[in-house]
Protein backbone atom coordinates (compact mmCIF):
# COMPACT_ATOMS: atom_id res chain seq x y z
CA UNK A 1 0.00 0.00 0.00
CA UNK A 2 3.31 2.24 -0.07
CA UNK A 3 2.27 3.95 -3.44
CA UNK A 4 -1.62 4.11 -2.16
CA UNK A 5 -3.21 7.87 -0.75
CA UNK A 6 -6.41 7.90 0.38
CA UNK A 7 -8.47 11.05 1.04
CA UNK A 8 -10.06 11.24 3.87
CA UNK A 9 -13.31 14.06 4.39
CA UNK A 10 -14.33 14.97 8.27
CA UNK A 11 -17.24 17.05 8.92
CA UNK A 12 -16.55 21.04 9.52
CA UNK A 13 -19.97 21.03 11.64
CA UNK A 14 -19.89 21.34 15.05
CA UNK A 15 -23.65 22.30 16.17
CA UNK A 16 -25.98 19.59 17.32
CA UNK A 17 -28.85 21.18 15.59
CA UNK A 18 -30.08 23.97 17.93
CA UNK A 19 -29.79 22.35 21.10
CA UNK A 20 -26.96 24.44 22.35
CA UNK A 21 -25.00 21.25 22.28
CA UNK A 22 -21.61 20.45 19.96
CA UNK A 23 -20.86 17.71 17.18
CA UNK A 24 -18.25 16.85 14.66
CA UNK A 25 -16.69 13.31 13.95
CA UNK A 26 -17.16 10.67 15.81
CA UNK A 27 -13.42 9.87 17.30
CA UNK A 28 -13.51 6.00 16.50
CA UNK A 29 -15.02 5.94 13.13
CA UNK A 30 -11.42 8.69 12.08
CA UNK A 31 -9.38 7.19 14.22
CA UNK A 32 -9.61 3.02 13.74
CA UNK A 33 -9.57 3.65 9.62
CA UNK A 34 -7.01 6.21 9.63
CA UNK A 35 -5.08 3.75 11.88
CA UNK A 36 -5.12 0.71 9.48
CA UNK A 37 -4.42 3.12 6.71
CA UNK A 38 -1.27 3.58 8.09
CA UNK A 39 -0.02 0.76 9.65
CA UNK A 40 -0.85 -0.85 5.41
CA UNK A 41 1.45 1.81 4.43
CA UNK A 42 -0.90 4.18 2.91
CA UNK A 43 -0.47 7.50 2.66
CA UNK A 44 -3.41 9.68 4.27
CA UNK A 45 -4.91 13.05 3.69
CA UNK A 46 -7.41 14.61 5.32
CA UNK A 47 -9.63 17.63 4.14
CA UNK A 48 -12.61 19.58 5.84
CA UNK A 49 -14.92 21.60 4.07
CA UNK A 50 -13.82 24.51 5.99
CA UNK A 51 -10.01 23.45 5.93
CA UNK A 52 -8.22 23.96 9.47
CA UNK A 53 -9.33 22.28 12.67
CA UNK A 54 -11.96 19.58 12.42
CA UNK A 55 -14.94 19.42 15.41
CA UNK A 56 -14.85 16.86 18.01
CA UNK A 57 -17.93 15.15 19.03
CA UNK A 58 -17.87 15.33 22.67
CA UNK A 59 -19.77 12.52 22.80
CA UNK A 60 -16.87 10.19 21.42
CA UNK A 61 -14.80 11.35 24.06
CA UNK A 62 -16.47 9.72 26.81
CA UNK A 63 -14.90 6.72 28.62
CA UNK A 64 -17.82 4.21 26.86
CA UNK A 65 -16.32 5.45 23.76
CA UNK A 66 -12.99 4.34 23.74
CA UNK A 67 -11.34 1.81 21.75
CA UNK A 68 -7.48 1.11 21.20
CA UNK A 69 -7.32 3.10 18.22
CA UNK A 70 -8.96 5.96 20.01
CA UNK A 71 -6.37 5.75 22.85
CA UNK A 72 -3.75 5.75 20.11
CA UNK A 73 -5.19 8.75 18.63
CA UNK A 74 -5.05 10.88 21.47
CA UNK A 75 -1.11 9.96 22.33
CA UNK A 76 -0.25 11.02 18.95
CA UNK A 77 0.65 14.46 18.43
CA UNK A 78 1.00 14.21 15.17
CA UNK A 79 -2.38 12.59 14.42
CA UNK A 80 -3.56 15.70 16.55
CA UNK A 81 -1.73 18.11 14.27
CA UNK A 82 -3.08 16.52 11.44
CA UNK A 83 -6.95 17.49 12.35
CA UNK A 84 -5.99 20.67 13.79
CA UNK A 85 -5.04 21.61 10.00
CA UNK A 86 -6.99 20.04 7.99
CA UNK A 87 -7.02 20.69 4.08
CA UNK A 88 -9.75 22.53 2.15
CA UNK A 89 -11.88 20.58 0.58
CA UNK A 90 -11.79 22.50 -2.82
CA UNK A 91 -8.76 22.15 -2.96
CA UNK A 92 -9.08 18.26 -3.20
CA UNK A 93 -8.66 16.37 -6.63
CA UNK A 94 -9.54 13.03 -7.43
CA UNK A 95 -6.50 12.40 -9.34
CA UNK A 96 -4.03 12.91 -6.45
CA UNK A 97 -5.91 9.63 -4.36
CA UNK A 98 -6.23 6.08 -5.27
CA UNK A 99 -9.67 5.96 -2.34
CA UNK A 100 -12.21 8.53 -0.50
CA UNK A 101 -13.26 7.38 2.61
CA UNK A 102 -15.86 9.60 4.98
CA UNK A 103 -16.02 8.67 8.71
CA UNK A 104 -19.07 10.07 10.47
CA UNK A 105 -20.31 11.62 13.64
CA UNK A 106 -23.57 13.86 13.40
CA UNK A 107 -21.66 16.74 12.11
CA UNK A 108 -21.88 15.17 8.04
CA UNK A 109 -25.22 15.25 7.94
CA UNK A 110 -25.55 19.18 8.01
CA UNK A 111 -22.75 19.87 6.16
CA UNK A 112 -22.15 17.29 3.52
CA UNK A 113 -25.08 15.90 2.56
CA UNK A 114 -25.59 19.08 -0.14
CA UNK A 115 -21.75 20.11 -0.07
CA UNK A 116 -21.32 20.50 -4.26
CA UNK A 117 -17.54 20.12 -3.70
CA UNK A 118 -17.98 16.74 -2.28
CA UNK A 119 -20.41 15.64 -4.60
CA UNK A 120 -18.58 16.80 -7.04
CA UNK A 121 -15.39 15.22 -5.95
CA UNK A 122 -17.39 11.78 -5.13
CA UNK A 123 -18.85 11.57 -8.76
CA UNK A 124 -15.43 12.09 -10.18
CA UNK A 125 -13.84 8.83 -7.84
CA UNK A 126 -17.00 7.34 -9.15
CA UNK A 127 -16.17 7.73 -12.81
CA UNK A 128 -12.38 7.47 -12.47
CA UNK A 129 -13.32 3.57 -11.13
CA UNK A 130 -12.02 4.35 -7.59
CA UNK A 131 -13.86 2.99 -4.29
CA UNK A 132 -15.77 5.45 -2.44
CA UNK A 133 -16.45 4.32 1.35
CA UNK A 134 -17.83 5.72 4.54
CA UNK A 135 -19.37 4.70 7.66
CA UNK A 136 -22.38 5.61 10.33
CA UNK A 137 -23.71 8.74 9.57
CA UNK A 138 -22.11 9.68 6.66
CA UNK A 139 -23.14 7.63 4.32
CA UNK A 140 -25.23 11.18 3.96
CA UNK A 141 -22.29 12.09 1.65
CA UNK A 142 -23.67 9.57 -1.13
CA UNK A 143 -27.05 10.66 -1.10
CA UNK A 144 -27.42 13.07 -3.65
CA UNK A 145 -24.95 11.53 -5.96
CA UNK A 146 -25.75 11.60 -8.93
CA UNK A 147 -24.58 8.75 -12.03
CA UNK A 148 -23.49 9.43 -15.40
CA UNK A 149 -27.13 9.13 -16.10
CA UNK A 150 -28.88 11.78 -14.18
CA UNK A 151 -30.18 8.90 -11.54
CA UNK A 152 -28.98 8.61 -7.58
CA UNK A 153 -25.98 6.60 -7.98
CA UNK A 154 -27.26 4.64 -4.56
CA UNK A 155 -30.25 3.33 -6.71
CA UNK A 156 -30.36 0.04 -6.73
CA UNK A 157 -27.34 -0.51 -4.68
CA UNK A 158 -26.44 -2.36 -1.13
CA UNK A 159 -25.51 0.41 1.38
CA UNK A 160 -25.92 0.65 5.06
CA UNK A 161 -25.73 3.35 7.73
CA UNK A 162 -27.02 4.63 11.19
CA UNK A 163 -30.27 2.99 11.96
CA UNK A 164 -33.78 4.94 12.54
CA UNK A 165 -33.49 2.47 15.98
CA UNK A 166 -29.94 3.19 16.70
CA UNK A 167 -30.88 7.02 16.14
CA UNK A 168 -33.45 6.93 18.79
CA UNK A 169 -31.21 5.01 21.46
CA UNK A 170 -29.30 8.20 21.39
CA UNK A 171 -32.39 10.68 21.54
CA UNK A 172 -31.43 12.54 18.67
CA UNK A 173 -35.00 11.28 16.41
CA UNK A 174 -36.25 14.83 16.68
CA UNK A 175 -32.72 16.73 16.09
CA UNK A 176 -31.37 15.68 13.38
CA UNK A 177 -32.47 17.35 9.83
CA UNK A 178 -33.05 13.89 8.45
CA UNK A 179 -32.72 10.25 9.59
CA UNK A 180 -30.32 8.78 7.37
CA UNK A 181 -32.11 5.38 6.88
CA UNK A 182 -35.16 6.84 5.74
CA UNK A 183 -33.51 9.02 2.82
CA UNK A 184 -30.97 5.99 2.05
CA UNK A 185 -34.73 4.33 1.27
CA UNK A 186 -36.19 7.06 -0.39
CA UNK A 187 -33.45 7.37 -3.08
CA UNK A 188 -34.16 3.62 -4.04
CA UNK A 189 -31.18 2.07 -1.83
CA UNK A 190 -31.20 -1.77 -0.94
CA UNK A 191 -30.63 -0.91 2.37
CA UNK A 192 -29.10 -3.61 4.81
CA UNK A 193 -28.39 -3.64 8.61
CA UNK A 194 -27.96 -5.60 11.33
CA UNK A 195 -28.95 -5.50 15.07
CA UNK A 196 -27.79 -1.69 16.42
CA UNK A 197 -24.40 -1.06 18.05
CA UNK A 198 -23.02 -4.24 15.88
CA UNK A 199 -20.31 -3.94 13.53
CA UNK A 200 -21.39 -4.28 9.76
CA UNK A 201 -20.39 -3.14 6.64
CA UNK A 202 -21.71 -3.87 3.23
CA UNK A 203 -19.99 -3.49 -0.27
CA UNK A 204 -21.26 -3.14 -3.63
CA UNK A 205 -19.16 -2.75 -6.33
CA UNK A 206 -16.46 0.30 -5.34
CA UNK A 207 -19.07 1.72 -2.81
CA UNK A 208 -18.28 0.73 0.46
CA UNK A 209 -20.80 1.67 3.91
CA UNK A 210 -20.95 0.95 7.45
CA UNK A 211 -23.65 0.86 9.74
CA UNK A 212 -22.47 2.29 13.51
CA UNK A 213 -19.16 3.20 15.09
CA UNK A 214 -18.70 -0.11 15.53
CA UNK A 215 -18.20 -0.80 11.58
CA UNK A 216 -15.38 1.50 10.89
CA UNK A 217 -12.84 -0.85 11.42
CA UNK A 218 -14.77 -3.22 8.95
CA UNK A 219 -14.97 -0.17 6.14
CA UNK A 220 -10.97 0.14 6.49
CA UNK A 221 -10.60 -3.44 6.11
CA UNK A 222 -12.65 -3.53 2.65
CA UNK A 223 -11.33 -0.47 1.44
CA UNK A 224 -7.66 -1.82 2.18
CA UNK A 225 -8.80 -5.28 0.57
CA UNK A 226 -10.48 -3.52 -2.53
CA UNK A 227 -7.19 -1.31 -3.15
CA UNK A 228 -4.92 -4.51 -3.24
CA UNK A 229 -6.89 -5.89 -6.21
Amino acid sequence: MSNKNILVVLTSHSDLGDTGHKTGFWVEEFAAPYYAFLDAGAKVTVATPKGGQAPIDPNSTVPDAQTDATKRFYDDQAAQNVIANTQKLSDMKQDDFDAIFYPGGHGPLWDLTENEESIALIESFIAANKPISSVCHAPSAFLNIKDANGEYFIKGKTVTGFTNSEEAAVQLTEVVPFLLEDELKKRGADYKNTADWTPFAVQDGLMITGQNPASSELVAEKLLAQLAK
